[in-house]
């Protein structure tokens, strides 16, 4: 079930609205001289290809742009927890300026939830009278917000509110919390007066508990679906937000300072940038789009240039990932900041010649992009990870076919860009087949031989807010449970087999092994050595302006560079391959015990989607916007 559509020409706030709400907030945060932690919930039985280094080395965007908020707003003493990097972190130890603070902050996906829920039962061991103002958003409120709430008396545990939107959502709720905040109060407590009195009401975009009683809940209250900020430039610098991470450690509280700037790139090279929003495309397995309100949304080249020179001057980051959803969805959108980028790099900026970026597209606008690649190299981009799913179009037509895809691929590959393909394992694609290129292995051999370094292969699963999703469920395709074994969210990322109708699913689960093997083994790292994929125009170019002395003369070791450079790009697919085979194992080690499982069967399958146990209704008594159909009728 997708999420329902605003009103046409209701989707966005008007303009400014973000930065206006930002600038009453810091007109009154000296009154009230709040502390906040925003903590990242990981599981980290999730670690395995194709995330495996990218989710301990990148500073997720979601937790770092409400910590940018925060400060922008006038609430500088906020704190940003990674469980990736702070496994042990517990909210009942956690102080900040020696106290308990007045507000936590969750961000999770529903990958990770055991983990968020197991901080929210955690941070309510707090004494009622000291305990935060707790808040969850991320993902997993989005689409399944009842999540964060307890109706068990025997097990009270409770979010106070559930953010279901982005940030000028929670800006409007501390806006109207700390407009009617008494002095000294709580505020958990000025946020209990608000609620019971009605003022959150009309601040789409959240769901709270109504009637709780020490965190058991009765009834979930939502105030409907968000409206977006329609211009990224209005968007807080996410600069702010990468000065508040807590430092990496095994304790279960907090140090007493943020990451030194001069160490953040340590510990977090890779940074995440919001360039674009929305994607035109509507696969039915995909929400995104309707969470867009299918609205597509940027900022500019102008305010992107700015940002990645503040963050490499600041922090020394030098590659960036783009959090686009398809970034060349609007040709003219994408020249905007491709000529701009360019041009800072044509002009000499250190900044902007030094770093490298990657993000997301589709075959199709690729190839409409083809004659504007080059400029698109210039700019920066240095990888582009690519929607093939299944180039036979079996699963879904967006314009892909292996001829297409080849062509993509070759495109990017001539202008200095490495294609990074994203597929997509599904029911009716066989491992191999002899009379056409439909088979898995097929694909990833034509991939492969088109020049990928790097892929990733998922096999579709239910995707919350999706077309799909509810349909995948009371069709009896989603898996209750596997050998007596619950299906568990952490699985739900498509490296495990949770939905299939197949005979024998357990084939499935060894077909994306196959896959992933077939790609990286120690014969391809062997030819890599020889003939490597990672040799490309431009792979190992000089597009840095060169350094000078006091004087102004070039400095010595240009050469020395040049050389290592080469070197570097040389050895480049052959050490993606010794990385694939590192993160194989990892892969292999946690998901060939469930092709076990599978292959012993006595599988047990859903028959409704999963609702939630606690009543929702929408403001006045409408219907919940965020609730499945039959939220009253759980599965059980």
């Amino acid at each position: 079930m997708e999420l329902p559509r605003r009103a046409l020409g209701d989707e966005l706030v008007k303009p400014g609205e973000l930065a206006g709400v930002r600038a009453r907030l810091r007109k009154i945060a000296a009154n009230h001289d709040l502390t906040t932690v925003i903590a990242c919930a990981f599981d980290h039985r999730t670690r395995m290809l194709p995330f495996i280094y990218a989710d301990m080395r990148i500073v997720p965007a979601g937790v770092r742009a409400i910590g940018s908020a925060m400060v922008a707003s006038g609430f500088e003493k906020t704190r940003i927890v990674l469980q990736q990097w702070n496994r042990n972190f517990r909210p009942s130890q956690m102080r900040l300026d020696g106290a308990i603070p007045d507000i936590f902050m969750i961000s999770s996906t529903q990958l990770h939830s055991a983990q968020c829920k197991a901080m929210i039962r955690d941070a309510c061991r707090i004494d009622p009278d000291k305990r935060p103002l707790i808040i969850v958003g991320g993902p997993m409120v989005i689409y399944e917000p009842w999540e964060v709430f307890s109706a068990d008396p025997e097990n009270p545990w409770a979010a106070d509110a559930a953010v279901t939107g982005e940030e000028y959502v929670l800006m409007n709720l501390l806006e109207v919390v700390l407009s009617s905040r008494a002095g000294g109060e709580s505020m958990r407590g000025a946020f209990l007066r608000a609620r019971d009195s009605g003022l959150l009401d009309e601040i789409p975009g959240l769901v709270y508990a109504k009637g709780s009683r020490d965190c058991v809940t009765d009834e979930l209250v939502d105030t409907g679906i968000q409206q977006l900020v329609g211009d990224l430039d209005e968007l807080p610098d996410p600069v702010l937000g990468y000065g508040l991470l807590e430092p990496p450690g095994k304790g279960g509280g907090l140090v007493s300072r943020a990451i030194p700037a001069d160490r953040v790139s340590k510990y977090g090279p890779v940074g995440s940038l919001v360039l674009t929003l929305g994607c035109k495309f509507t696969c039915p397995y995909c929400p995104i789009p309707a969470y867009n309100q299918r609205q597509y949304r940027t900022k500019s080249g102008e305010r992107i240039a700015e940002e990645v020179q503040r963050l490499y001057n600041e922090y020394r980051i030098r590659m960036f990932f783009g959090a686009d959803d398809n970034f060349f969805n609007k040709k003219e959108r994408t020249l905007d900041i491709a000529e701009t980028l360019a041009s800072k790099v044509d002009a000499g900026s250190r900044p902007h010649c030094k770093v490298r970026w990657g993000t997301e597209a589709t075959i199709h606008d690729t190839l409409g992009m083809k004659d504007h690649l080059p400029l698109i190299r210039r700019a920066g981009l240095w990888a582009l990870w690519m929607g093939v799913e299944d180039m036979s179009g079996t699963l879904v037509k967006k314009g892909q076919t292996a001829d297409k895809t080849l062509e993509a691929f070759t495109l990017l590959r001539e202008n200095g860009i490495f294609p990074v393909p994203m597929m997509m394992h599904h029911d009716s694609q066989a491992l191999y087949t002899r009379n056409d290129q439909s088979g898995l292995l097929n694909q990833v051999r034509l991939l492969r031989k088109a020049g990928a370094l790097y892929m990733q292969v998922l096999m579709l699963s239910p995707s919350p807010g999706s077309k799909l999703y509810v349909g995948t469920y009371t069709s009896g395709l989603a898996y209750k449970s596997v050998d007596g074994i619950q299906v568990e969210p952490y699985i739900g990322d498509g490296n495990y087999v949770i939905a299939s109708r197949a005979e024998r699913p357990w084939r499935k689960q060894l077909n994306i092994l196959a896959a992933y093997l077939y790609f990286y083994n120690p014969l391809n790292f062997l030819l890599a050595l020889i003939l490597p994929k990672s040799r490309i125009p431009l792979a190992d170019a000089e597009t840095s302006p060169t350094a000078v002395d006091a004087e102004g003369n070039p400095r010595r070791g240009r050469l020395t560079r040049r050389i290592s450079r080469k070197i570097s790009a040389y050895l480049a697919d052959a050490g993606v391959q010794m990385f694939g085979m590192w993160g194989l194992t990892h892969t292999v080690r946690r998901t060939f015990i469930w092709a076990l499982r599978l292959m012993r069967g006595n599988i047990e399958r859903h028959t409704s989607p999963p609702t939630s146990r606690i009543p929702m209704r929408g403001v006045g008594g409408a219907p919940a916007s965020h609730a499945l159909p039959d939220a009253d009728s759980p599965d059980n």
